[in-house]
């Protein structure tokens, strides 16, 4: 296993109330074509009434870097879209998710959210809900999970799922921080808790209301990854990072509109599955890469190749809560997505299926 640097967090510290001098550090986040986040900071002037994405500066990054545009044509423009205070720079100081632009006024290739942002304003009479809950796995600098053993595996699965106790949870301190972090920014982070493979996590993002869910998700991910870096590890969303008798990792996503929520709301959400199945293989197309290492039909999964669903089934490709069916109103799960899905891509689609 290669040695992490050591962290210098409490040298640092020592830094973080220094006089600012009536400027502010925002950093700029975006994703990038591997479906990864990037920042870079700027300085900008204190406002006291702060700033909002209208307020700030387009900015530009060098595309062909990052595997967003050609040499001979490489600006990409940040464009900012939200703002969230900066847990890792305490103080005035913020953090700008952007969209990626082009220098002729189109959006970037990868800029999923610019299209899922139209339909959620074209259909924002639906009052759209969601709820994702985010797998991942984390990995020491080998690219091995942490507290697994150097030779050989853990203990088959079983105790890890939400268990307390050296053996069954590793790094519940990453987890802690970026509970934390996410509640500092301001992001609905609704709960944590561990999962069923040993050293893999989920958190979960929502109730959140159209484009913001896809918004705060992102943002909720370049914490994580922001978090694991202080501590020397690695964040793997890949759907199936263990082959063998493992759970793999997906990006469950909740969803309900306003008539599902309401009395008689489960002919609403029975009238969406079938839509959902007519449409199976274009969302299989855009829930993620390497999905079908996961869906197969086992370890709480329906098969790729076949759309299935059923009332408390975690086995199925759509699940209802017990508790919808019994009430007859509520919200329906979609499980095929993988854990490295786009959210804004999860969520353009589920909204164009139903609605368009």
């Amino acid at each position: 296993m290669a040695n992490p640097i050591p962290s210098n967090q409490g040298l640092l510290k020592k830094y973080q109330d220094l006089d600012q001098k009536g400027n502010i550090m925002a950093e700029y986040v975006w994703i990038d074509a591997e479906g990864g986040t990037r920042s870079k900071s700027r300085t900008l002037k204190y406002k006291e009434e702060g700033y909002t994405p209208k307020d700030l500066p387009v900015w530009n990054f060098d595309g062909s870097s990052t595997g967003q545009a050609p040499g001979d044509n490489s600006d990409v423009y940040l464009r900012p879209v939200a703002v969230y205070p900066d847990p890792f720079r305490p103080g005035p100081n913020i953090l700008v998710l952007t969209e990626c632009w082009m220098a002729d006024g189109t959006p970037n290739k990868f800029n999923y959210r610019f299209e899922a942002a139209k339909i959620f304003e074209k259909f924002a009479d639906q009052e759209p809900w969601w709820g994702l809950e985010q797998e991942y796995t984390m990995l020491d600098l080998s690219n091995r999970p942490l507290g697994w053993p150097v030779a050989g595996f853990p203990a088959p699965q079983g105790p890890y799922y939400c268990g307390v106790g050296a053996g069954k949870v590793v790094q519940r301190d990453i987890v802690e921080a970026h509970y934390k972090a996410c509640l500092y920014s301001g992001i609905t982070i609704s709960g944590t808790n561990a999962e069923v493979m040993p050293a893999q996590w989920e958190f979960q993002v929502g109730p959140a209301v159209g484009i913001n869910l896809g918004d705060e998700m992102w943002m909720a991910r370049f914490l994580l990854n922001r978090v694991a870096e202080d501590f020397g590890a690695r964040i793997s969303y890949h759907p199936k990072p263990m082959p063998g008798d493992w759970n793999g990792a997906g990006l469950h996503s909740n969803f309900s509109t306003k008539e599902m929520r309401q009395e008689g709301g489960i002919k609403h959400i029975e009238a969406a599955i079938k839509k959902l199945e007519g449409r199976h293989q274009q969302h299989i197309a855009v829930y993620g890469d390497d999905n079908i290492l996961r869906l197969t039909g086992r370890h709480e999964t329906g098969s790729i190749d076949k759309f299935t669903w059923g009332v408390a089934d975690r086995g199925s490709s759509i699940r209802i809560p017990r508790e919808t069916a019994a009430k007859g109103y509520g919200y329906f799960e979609d499980r095929r997505p993988a854990s490295n899905a786009d959210p804004y891509r999860i969520t353009h689609i589920i909204m164009e299926t139903l609605f368009e």
